[in-house]
């Protein structure tokens, strides 16, 4: 029988009860050093972080810039709304929520198809607009049956409003829901953070141009929350600054004046202030409603103005390239004069026909015109005469010229997409075609080159620039839209400074002549008619220019199909002795210039020199129908 030693066994269990002593200890000790390292050491890290969680920042939207004309009507202003807005992620089966949400307020197919549309260019988790500013008894209606709609909430969100409708909507642009596109250009300005919470962006025009100025600067609310995420209190709270106001050169009453000469026409009109290049009216027909856009466009609209012949999302004014026609005439005189290729008084006899290589190019008046100087060819717009002279100068030394009077560059105008046009030169045509037998230059190509037709393409906008470059005696400023930018912070107003991009150093008296001959055209020439009576001196030019080559044979208008019909043109100036305006209008298949562009350019210079304001459109004037203004 073994006897246990009791000696032996409490040495054990005293070893026992060491080691598990020493364990316990040692557990001790690291929870102490991790107390120490948590409450000591990170001390402060933990202190934020539990802060965080705490203290909810909300962002604050600003008030975007307002835009107005320069003698201050509001053309873009902002108003405050509540919206019913889904999250696609939250909502569970959408068609089945947007059902219920019929059922207790209106949806129609329109809102349903632009909430599809936004889907598609959003992410699911952004909340998304179903229906936009609701009435307090529609708000009251959803709030009472919130609790069936997981992922539906109201908001009040600011939107824009643009209270012409229509009015100068090429100018002015629209905004829209941030793309990817538009979070490139915020990142690239590091403006990450000033535009949380901000759901809009510039697209086009001017909000699109002057973003980061209309935007303001973001403000911020400090909210205290509980564990469940609902607001307790407001701790703190920064105001945010509203955007910076757009004080326009544009004059509303003369915009809304151009616009409405055109009636139901398609075309353009361009009005520059030749002495700083600020842009008086700048019309684009037919035009866009911007306000389609602020709540998110549906497809069925957005094919509409897509799709549509008329192409009214088409600025004509800047993307519109169109051959210049006889308005093209001055510009060649005044390059022959500079160029030492012709005198004044120096004249041709035009039999009605320039022959060139065994080919007729004919002038429109049978017969011609007789003996014709330089100012007899822009009075009566003799295309014999511009013929011959074409021949002699030669290409290039047409294109160079042209080139220095903005024509087929883009004029650097403060809004965005802006088109080029064509110039044509030798080396444009090397450019252009890529079979070596295209990109020869031939000589009899450059024969229509002088009366603004052949490769001639320029857009409204350079043609008015041209014709405030002669009137502002060879002076050239940059065209702009906006006359300075006002800080709603300070008051301050940053001008923007008539920019001249360069002096020609015309000649005097080779200027002198030009807008002798285009006074001519106004008082005894083709656009006689249309400035019948006027109580000012103006200087102008018609023009019309060929849609379809009828390849020398005649052809009338009037029976012709509508699309294949000429484009009517007009430049002018006044008044003809201190110039404060320039313009260039263009009437899409109008016919002639003298009949159809002419007298809305008279509705538009006695507005802005008269203050007389028209009771109808500028209907064509059927009178005007001679053909001596191509």
């Amino acid at each position: 029988m073994e006897f246990k030693n009791p000696q032996e066994e409490l040495e054990r269990f005293r070893s026992r009860i060491a080691v598990a002593g020493g364990f316990v200890l040692f557990c001790f000790m690291l929870l102490f050093a991790r107390f120490l390292w948590l409450q000591v050491v990170q001390h402060n890290y933990y202190q934020t972080r539990a802060e965080d969680n705490r203290i909810s920042l909300v962002p604050i939207v600003p008030n975007r810039g307002l835009i107005v004309d320069r003698n201050g009507a509001v053309l873009a202003r902002n108003y405050s709304a509540y919206t019913l807005e889904i999250t696609p992620s939250r909502a569970g089966d959408l068609e089945r929520t947007i059902d219920g949400l019929a059922a207790i307020i209106e949806i129609e197919a329109k809102d349903r198809r632009r909430f599809k549309k936004l889907m598609d260019e959003s992410k699911s988790f952004e909340t998304l607009p179903i229906r936009t500013r609701l009435s307090d008894e529609e708000v009251a209606k959803f709030i009472a049956h919130r609790y069936r709609f997981p992922g539906v909430e109201i908001k009040a969100r600011l939107f824009r409003q643009y209270p012409g409708g229509t009015f100068a909507s090429h100018i002015l642009g629209y905004i829209g829901r941030i793309t990817d596109r538009d979070l490139e250009k915020i990142e690239a300005r590091e403006e990450e953070a000033n535009y949380r919470g901000t759901d809009h962006f510039g697209k086009t025009g001017l909000e699109l141009r002057y973003e980061f100025d209309l935007h303001g600067v973001s403000g911020h609310e400090q909210v205290e929350v509980d564990a469940g995420g609902r607001a307790v209190r407001t701790l703190a709270h920064t105001p945010p600054i509203a955007g910076n106001q757009l004080t326009l050169t544009i004059d509303a009453e003369l915009q809304r004046i151009a616009e409405h000469a055109f009636g139901d026409r398609k075309g353009s009109l361009v009005a520059i202030e030749p002495a700083s290049g600020g842009i008086l009216a700048m019309v684009s027909v037919p035009n866009y409603d911007p306000n389609m856009f602020v709540d998110g466009i549906d497809t069925q609209n957005w094919r509409e103005l897509n799709e549509s012949p008329d192409k009214p999302m088409v600025n004509r004014a800047l993307n519109g390239a169109y051959p210049p026609g006889s308005t093209f005439k001055p510009f060649m005189a005044l390059a022959a004069l500079e160029l030492g290729k012709r005198r004044p008084e120096q004249a041709i006899s035009d039999p009605g026909f320039f022959n060139f290589g065994g080919h007729h190019f004919r002038d429109d008046k049978k017969g011609g015109h007789g003996m014709v100087d330089m100012y007899k060819s822009i009075v009566h717009s003799c295309d014999t005469y511009y013929y011959m002279l074409a021949n002699d100068m030669g290409i290039d030394n047409i294109s160079s010229f042209m080139g220095r009077l903005g024509l087929g560059s883009r004029t650097g105008i403060d809004i965005d997409g802006e088109s080029e046009g064509v110039l044509p030169s030798q080396e444009w045509k090397k450019k252009r075609f890529r079979k070596p037998e295209q990109q020869k230059w031939y000589a009899g190509e450059t024969i229509s080159i002088g009366i603004g037709q052949g490769y001639n393409a320029y857009t409204p906008i350079q043609l008015a620039q041209a014709t405030a470059i002669v009137a502002n005696n060879g002076v050239m400023f940059r065209p702009h839209l906006v006359k300075y930018v006002t800080d709603t912070r300070t008051g301050d107003k940053r001008l923007i400074e008539p920019e001249p991009l360069r002096d020609l150093r015309l000649k005097p008296e080779h200027v002198e002549v030009i807008k002798n001959a285009m006074v001519g055209v106004n008082k005894e020439g083709t656009g006689a008619r249309a400035f019948a009576g006027a109580g000012y001196v103006s200087a102008g030019k018609t023009g019309t220019a060929q849609v379809f080559s009828y390849k020398g044979a005649e052809h009338k208008t009037e029976t012709m199909v509508a699309h294949l019909r000429d484009h009517a043109l007009f430049i002018a100036y006044a008044p003809a002795d201190k110039p404060t305006i320039a313009l260039a209008v263009l009437v899409e298949n109008g016919g002639f210039g003298a009949q159809a562009a002419a007298p809305i350019a008279r509705q538009v210079l006695d507005y802005y020199l008269l203050g007389k304001k028209p009771k109808a459109p500028a209907l064509p004037d059927e009178a005007a129908v001679e053909r001596d203004d191509e």
